[in-house]
């Protein structure tokens, strides 16, 4: 019998309310179970890296500090390239703050620009014309172009120069026009690169005060990318990605990759030039023989902070959000087929790549998630309003979201952890805050990678989309 309105809610037949609610109901059990799913997968590989970590922290000795470096066998110079696009607020700063503090007698700063660019050129000419060691280098093209097509320019000046002195370069490092150099990183890689073709130092984010969140959650990322994830990395005898910034290169081997890629070393082709380039790098007969690459965790003194490079990241979410388009497309979508899965047959390299790629993927979980989110709280009114008691979970659903929850916690406190030993235990608790403003610039930063990677597969024109930078005031105790 059908019941009418003194039965029913607001004139509407319970006949009707049954059929909203169903569907309700079925829209969050399915949108549930697939982040479910996607959880438990994600949260399981990350708890193996975790574990993968314990042991190898567990084998490992003390880590060596500056002091323990042995003195180069053939001391040589350093060349530091930084390719400087709309850079005229941060470069002057950055080339004398790394002219102050760089410790190695023996080093030149090749800054590239562009010709419409004329206050940046200003810039990096003022500090030039003060000190011999920095090269200022203009490019014929109007920029942006890509930043690796400005490296390219840089690299060709260097060969000049080169030429000129009748002195070839040991080895190039890579730096942005916002970092705060290390005093000690020149004299290590002067050192690793006689042994290593790729040295990557630790990259440690400045948390802006004024944008806790946003530029916290890269703070918050880095301490455990860098901290954990790249030493299980190289631990599993994976191909080293770079960050570039604070890595250097040794100067045979980018040598053989420019003549592969007729006398241009950086792909300017590529939005993420640096990290492709460490894993063309493991992947090369001249990158083995030289040792590969290593990620260098060294000490400033015994027991003390790890060397590492410093820099502001975007403190804006919209400034965030075109960061990490950036990134997603070269790594996750554009990485798929321009530098495929590495070794045949070579699980720990697949692991890593796949790992590299999972961010779109793990974008849909987030978005499942939430939908389910919003599902259920809708559920759960329409159930209190029309009185019709809800479905209640399979045991199956109650077992896997137990599980998921005990994941989440163990994943937001490793983050903490890792977190809290890099910045203290105040910045710890604010990651657990954070890790909602990083989901929700991932979900942004996802939607705007699709269209423009789907844009570029058209024949769109790749350009340098940079951020604004700034560099830090005061460099006391940084």
């Amino acid at each position: 019998m059908r019941i009418g309105f003194r039965d029913g809610i607001g004139g509407l037949h319970l006949d009707g309310w049954t059929g909203i609610i169903a569907v309700v109901d079925v829209c969050a059990r399915e949108a549930m179970l697939f982040a479910a799913i996607g959880f438990l997968i994600g949260g399981i590989d990350d708890a193996t890296i975790d574990l993968v970590y314990a042991r190898h922290r567990g084998r490992r000795g003390a880590v060596p500090s500056v002091a323990d470096l042995r003195s180069p066998d053939e001391p040589g110079r350093i060349a530091v390239f930084v390719a400087a696009w709309d850079e005229a607020a941060v470069i002057g700063a950055m080339l004398s703050n790394a002219l102050a503090r760089f410790d190695h007698p023996d080093y030149r700063i090749y800054v590239g620009t562009y010709p419409n660019d004329r206050a940046t050129i200003w810039a990096v000419a003022a500090v030039a014309a003060r000190d011999p060691r920095v090269r200022l280098i203009v490019g014929r093209e109007d920029g942006p172009t890509t930043k690796a097509d400005c490296l390219n320019t840089i690299w060709r000046a260097m060969l000049r120069d080169e030429m000129c002195d009748g002195m070839p370069v040991k080895a190039i490092v890579l730096h942005d026009a916002e970092d705060v150099v290390h005093p000690a990183e020149l004299r290590i890689f002067d050192v690793m690169t006689e042994r290593h073709a790729v040295v990557q130092l630790p990259v440690h984010p400045l948390i802006d005060p004024r944008a806790r969140f946003v530029s916290g959650h890269y703070a918050d990322e880095f301490a455990e990318a860098h901290s954990k994830t790249l030493v299980v990395r190289q631990a599993l005898g994976a191909s080293l990605p770079l960050a570039g910034v604070g890595c250097a290169i040794e100067r045979i081997c980018l040598g053989h990759i420019a003549e592969r890629r007729h006398g241009a070393p950086f792909d300017a082709g590529s939005l993420t030039e640096d990290y492709e380039l460490g894993l063309l790098i493991a992947g090369l007969d001249a990158g083995k023989r030289r040792g590969g690459g290593v990620f260098a965790r060294i000490a400033e003194y015994p027991g003390g902070p790890i060397v590492a490079v410093r820099a502001y990241f975007p403190a804006r979410i919209d400034a965030a959000v075109r960061q990490k388009t950036r990134w997603m497309i070269g790594i996750a979508l554009a990485g798929w087929d321009r530098v495929g899965w590495g070794r045949a047959r070579d699980w720990r390299e697949h692991w890593m790549r796949m790992r590299d790629r999972r961010a779109p993927v793990a974008v849909l979980v987030l978005i499942a998630a939430y939908l389910a989110a919003l599902f259920w709280a809708t559920s759960a009114i329409l159930h209190a309003i029309s009185g019709i008691p809800p479905v209640a979970l399979s045991p199956a659903m109650t077992v896997l979201l137990t599980i998921n929850s005990g994941l989440l916690v163990w994943r937001l406190a490793v983050r903490a952890a890792f977190t809290g030993r890099a910045y203290g235990w105040r910045q710890a608790l604010w990651s657990l805050p954070r890790a909602v403003v990083g989901n929700f610039i991932a979900l942004a930063a996802a939607q705007r990678a699709v269209f423009q990677y789907i844009a570029m597969l058209r024949g769109a024109a790749l350009r340098w989309d940079k951020t604004a930078h700034a560099f830090p005031d005061d460099l006391h105790e940084r």
